[in-house]
């Protein structure tokens, strides 16, 4: 990777360690994105019990297993793509690909971002009815990626997850 590269991940991350400790600084940077405004919150009440239902995990920590593709961190416009993530997956084969945050908690247990072992637990005690796929984003995206988030990779996700039969989904931002 040329030095050139290298600075500019180092600068990313940093940026992103700023926003993590100075919550301020990223809400006002994200003022600037309206095209995610929303007049209407959606919400769909559940239509069975908790313990007879099949959820998903989608997280914008960009997480991915190892032998996928990295999300890319040379735009700095973002990545709008997605990683699929089969919730047996062992943790040593995932990992995180994102400058934007501090992740080094994240690292130590995935379960803050990803409670992929977690949900296997409740879904084991009969809590849940199992887990499904889980889907990783990369939630650093600004223009124009965020259309191509907003009309291809946000759908096609969603089109798996109802393929999937899921019943709800836990969004776990990073």
């Amino acid at each position: 990777m040329p030095d050139g590269d290298k600075l500019r991940q180092r600068i990313y991350h940093l940026i992103g360690r700023l926003y993590t400790r100075v919550p301020a600084l990223a809400r006002r940077w994200g003022r600037g994105f309206d095209a995610l405004a929303f007049d209407t919150v959606p919400f769909a009440p559940m239509r069975k019990p908790l313990r007879d239902c099949r959820l998903a995990l989608v997280t914008t920590g960009g997480v991915h297993a190892r032998a996928q593709p990295p999300f890319d961190m040379a735009d700095p416009r973002g990545d709008a793509s997605f990683r699929a993530i089969d919730p047996a997956t062992p943790r040593e084969q995932l990992t995180i690909t994102h400058d934007y945050y501090d992740h080094a908690d994240a690292e130590r247990d995935l379960n803050i971002l990803l409670p992929i072992g977690l949900f296997g637990e409740l879904a084991a005690a009969g809590h849940i009815a199992g887990l499904g796929t889980c889907y990783s984003f990369m939630g650093h995206i600004e223009p124009p990626h965020v259309d191509t988030l907003l009309r291809q990779s946000a759908p096609q996700v969603a089109g798996k997850l109802k393929q999937d039969r899921i019943d709800a989904v836990l969004l776990t931002p990073a």
